[in-house]
């Protein structure tokens, strides 16, 4: 290959590669590194690039892997990155771009043979390759310097210790991303991780005091949303001819591997930008995921999860328990705001979710904020595109309005916060509505949503609770709001009816023919007068709580008075019909009394007067409607393929052939 131009087909015959992966032993000291580090190519940015640079070279990978256990060149490789790792702050501060340029490469190529080794083998197997000391074939020292736990405690120093610079950019990237290999054997596993080499690793021993600090670099690395410098400014200009893409080297060095080659081929022109702005950003949020996920070890928690849940505000000058261990202190401004602004990925709505249940410093935070709209409002824009978006992410906000709406602070400031002209809301056009209304209309038609494609009682149950949460605490509500909540009950009325009548029509055939099993009409009409239920007591709670606060809720209860009559003397609903009964029949005995013809405005006056005569020891008391989000008891089950999902999926730094990944029970949307 030498300085020549290469094609991604030619990577099996390089000579260097075939020398890394061959029957020779190459000492660490040896020039070689040196030639087969001198190499320059656009880095992969998504999954499609990766998976042809793999598919190059997985003969290189695979012979590799036959060889190594003889030769021990994988573990010299990562000695010569070792060594190179404890100068490169120096390096960077004296902007020494040669050697960040050359130690970045050896990262490189260690994480496609790591993931290449991942997919080939156990765990166990692997940590054999990392603890290679004697030449003689198959001799392994019990007492040899374990490189694997090395290698990892190295990529926490880099990742936390390595100022962000132009220079150091591809390099902090290709840290995380490694770090992520690491983790992936779970991939591999139909069943959750509980036991595992690289979590040991991570959650004892030398990578253990690096806790903290980790979650907070990877913290930081999504508030900031750094962009990736320009072509060119991370490492040395580059050259005009040739194709541009070899850097010139005023020391000689020889290229030595993809010289001047893209991934598209000879002469062809860089891949295309990656849609996400920041792959730094990215990628450290799933590895902050990721981590956050790892399931306990059995004589401690997981020490990541503990610095997530414990983490303070920079304003916050209280001291830290002496009894958590691993908290940090971070801009919670700063942490706010990115938040709000990245709600549209799946993994920063799963970063507010963690946040907001698992931490209280943060949640008190958000909940005390005069601005949540802009953390809610994105928040109802994924549940308005419900059908653009995943089951998985749908449920995650859901879940964040449940547990904000536990807040009785949060119920009632909504209501004071006035929006305008909300342009992605296209059923009717709002030109002023109150964010606790709008919240109303959006839960509502993923409600309506759900009754008619998915039918997911759990989606069900947590929309209702959100409503039943807020309800005490309605005020002013838009009148196209108090219209839906009265149009949901009319749609469950008619679906509660359909159902019945279904139900009698089978039973009537079932007394001349046995032949046929019935129909579960049962099941389906306990359930749908559940739904019914839960909403009369969303009506009832704010009749009872806030009725003078809401005359359009009243006027569209009395135009749609018809509704309720089927439910007065029904066992399952006679109590919570009492003061729903009343009111309707105190104001229709107003409007009699005010004559005909009148006008909306006419009738709304009426009422607001009538909210003020109504007695209000006549309307029944009932328990306050309180909701509190409970997550499962083996939550794992759901998160931590959720969040391999995520990396899988994910548009920037790693490719999994899809044949070989066995986790996966959720969709790969």
């Amino acid at each position: 290959m030498g300085s020549n131009s290469s094609r991604i087909g030619d990577l099996p015959k390089n000579e260097y590669l075939k020398k890394l992966s061959g029957t020779e032993s190459v000492s660490e000291n040896d020039p070689f590194w040196n030639q087969l580090l001198s190499f320059s190519f656009p880095a992969p940015t998504n999954s499609t690039e990766l998976k042809l640079l793999e598919e190059a070279t997985i003969s290189v990978c695979r012979s590799l892997v036959v060889n190594n256990p003889r030769t021990g060149n994988l573990g010299a490789l990562i000695k010569v990155f070792l060594s190179r790792t404890k100068e490169l702050k120096l390096s960077a501060e004296c902007q020494n771009h040669i050697f960040i340029w050359q130690t970045h490469n050896a990262l490189f190529i260690i994480c496609c043979l790591l993931k290449a080794f991942i997919c080939e083998m156990s765990e166990e197997e692997l940590q054999l390759h990392f603890t290679y000391e004697e030449k003689a074939p198959g001799s392994y020292s019990s007492d040899s310097e374990d490189l694997l736990e090395e290698l990892l405690c190295c990529l926490m120093q880099l990742i936390t210790d390595i100022p962000l610079l132009d220079i150091t950019y591809e390099i902090s990237v290709e840290a995380v991303s490694t770090m992520v290999v690491f983790l992936s054997c779970q991939l591999f596993h139909k069943e959750v991780l509980r036991q595992s080499i690289s979590h040991k690793y991570l959650m004892r021993g030398r990578c253990l005091p690096y806790t903290s600090k980790l979650v907070k670099t990877l913290l930081y690395n999504f508030i900031r949303q750094e962009k990736p410098p320009p072509p060119g400014a991370q490492v040395l200009p580059q050259q005009s001819e040739g194709g541009g893409l070899l850097y010139g080297l005023a020391s000689g060095v020889a290229t030595g591997l993809w010289t001047v080659f893209t991934l598209g081929g000879v002469g062809s022109k860089a891949a295309a930008s990656p849609e996400l702005p920041s792959p730094l950003a990215n990628q450290s949020l799933l590895l902050l995921l990721v981590l956050a996920n790892l399931t306990d070890a059995a004589d401690a928690p997981n020490p990541y999860r503990q610095a997530i849940m414990s983490f303070k505000n920079t304003q916050d000058s209280s001291p830290f328990p002496s009894s958590i261990p691993h908290t940090f202190q971070i801009n919670f401004n700063s942490l706010y705001t990115a938040l709000c602004e990245q709600q549209t990925s799946d993994q920063a709505t799963l970063l507010l979710y963690t946040l907001l249940h698992q931490n209280s410093n943060v949640r008190t935070y958000m909940l005390a904020r005069t601005d949540m709209e802009n953390l809610v409002l994105p928040i109802l824009e994924i549940l308005y595109h419900v059908e653009e978006r995943n089951s998985h992410h749908v449920y995650m906000a859901l879940i964040i309005l449940l547990i904000l709406t536990e807040d009785d602070g949060f119920n009632r400031s909504i209501h004071e916060v006035i929006l305008k002209n909300i342009t992605w809301y296209s059923e009717r056009v709002l030109t002023e509505i109150s964010l606790g209304s709008l919240l109303i209309l959006v839960v509502i038609r993923t409600i309506q949503y759900n009754m008619t494609r998915t039918r997911d009682k759990y989606l069900h149950t947590n929309c209702l609770a959100a409503l039943a949460n807020m309800s005490a605490q309605f005020r002013s509500l838009h009148q196209y709001a108090a219209q839906r909540i009265i149009s949901l009950f009319s749609l469950l009325s008619k679906k509660h009816n359909k159902v019945l009548e279904q139900a009698t029509q089978s039973l009537r055939g079932s007394l001349s023919s046995n032949d046929d099993p019935l129909p579960d009409y049962a099941q389906d009409l306990n359930v749908i007068e559940e739904v019914i239920r839960m909403m009369l007591e969303i009506i009832n709670s704010c009749l009872t709580n806030s009725l003078h606060h809401n005359p359009n809720l009243v006027y569209a209860l009395l135009y749609k008075r018809d509704l309720f009559e089927q439910f007065r003397t029904h066992p399952s609903f006679q109590d919570i019909m009492q003061n729903i009964d009343l009111v309707i029949t105190f104001f229709s005995s107003r409007l009699l009394q005010a004559g005909a013809e009148l006008s909306v405005e006419r009738v709304l006056e009426i009422i607001k007067q009538g909210a003020v005569a109504l007695p209000k020891d006549r309307l029944k008391k009932f328990p306050e409607l309180k909701f509190k989000y409970v997550e499962e008891e083996q939550p794992e089950e759901f998160f931590i393929p959720y969040v391999w999902s995520l990396v899988y999926n994910s548009a920037v730094g790693l490719y999994w052939n899809p044949q070989d990944i066995q986790l996966f029970t959720l969709d790969s949307d």
